[in-house]
């Protein structure tokens, strides 16, 4: 019997994860053996799991807001919107995530921590067991998001871009591991459908030439609801508890005003406050 957390992405949406698992790290709550992240969810955890308590707010709200990490306008002139190169190389200076930390509390626990990539060639799931060697490259591919990031990130052997393309919520895959309770963090509020919009025809259009992974990007909406679907309406051998952000979350995907991460960080500590009761219960 397994217990999981599951943190989805959202670029900046993460932040209230970020808030969630940081009142976890205040309770000392820690009753899991596997952990599965995607994209933002998986760079949560790993600081979670290293023990770095408030690097990720510090992370979203410092970095993060910087004119240099996202930029339309470069974009618009062959650039990348979302810079995950200038990112990763000022976080490792300023504020590294400790991965060597983060391994130890793995094997001390005899837990695994699985990060979430799409394969960019096939448009399959990978689930790439983090590491301290390769878990930053790991995070960086999972991030990877088409369009916003131009090319992907080489990792397990295989060009990789955002696992949310994937598997945007891998509670199935939590479940086919053998977990049985199951905590879902999530960064949609709990009424959001996701449909096929202009942002799916956007990323198709940028898979033009990649069939498999182009197939995934249109396929994705249902995947997702798909995965809603199991968490509301679990197997009758599994328990799973949501943890959404508010309906009216202040903070987008390339958000970067800080008055609204602070607010949302916010409400991501009260609810994973509640979270620990729900467990208990």
């Amino acid at each position: 019997m397994k217990n999981a957390l599951v943190v989805e992405g959202g670029g900046m949406r993460g932040i209230f994860s970020a808030g969630v698992l940081d009142a976890f790290l205040e309770r000392k709550f820690d009753p899991f053996d596997l952990y599965i992240g995607v994209s933002a969810g998986s760079c949560n955890l790993g600081s979670h799991l290293a023990g770095q308590h408030r690097r990720n707010y510090r992370v979203y709200t410092g970095p993060m807001t910087d004119p240099r990490f996202i930029s339309p306008r470069r974009f618009l002139s062959g650039g990348h919107w979302m810079d995950l190169d200038w990112l990763w190389n000022t976080l490792e200076a300023v504020d590294p995530m400790d991965a060597a930390a983060a391994e130890r509390r793995l094997k001390k626990k005899k837990a695994r921590f699985l990060i979430v990539a799409t394969d960019a060639e096939s448009g399959s799931p990978m689930y790439l067991d983090a590491v301290k060697e390769t878990m930053y490259d790991h995070m960086k591919a999972s991030s990877a998001v088409p369009l916003l990031y131009r090319g992907p990130v080489r990792a397990g052997g295989n060009n990789a871009v955002d696992g949310g393309v994937a598997d945007p919520i891998p509670v199935a895959r939590a479940y086919e591991m053998g977990a049985r309770k199951i905590m879902v963090v999530r960064s949609r509020g709990f009424g959001y459908v996701k449909k096929k919009d202009i942002e799916t025809l956007l990323l198709s259009l940028a898979a033009l030439g990649r069939p498999g992974l182009r197939r995934a990007m249109i396929e994705k909406p249902g995947r997702y609801m798909d995965s809603v679907a199991m968490i509301r309406r679990p197997p009758a051998d599994a328990d799973i508890i949501e943890i959404n952000p508010p309906e009216n979350m202040k903070t987008g995907r390339t958000s970067q005003d800080k008055s609204a991460l602070e607010e949302d960080y916010r409400s991501g500590i009260a609810a994973g406050l509640a979270a620990i009761e729900r467990w208990k219960k």
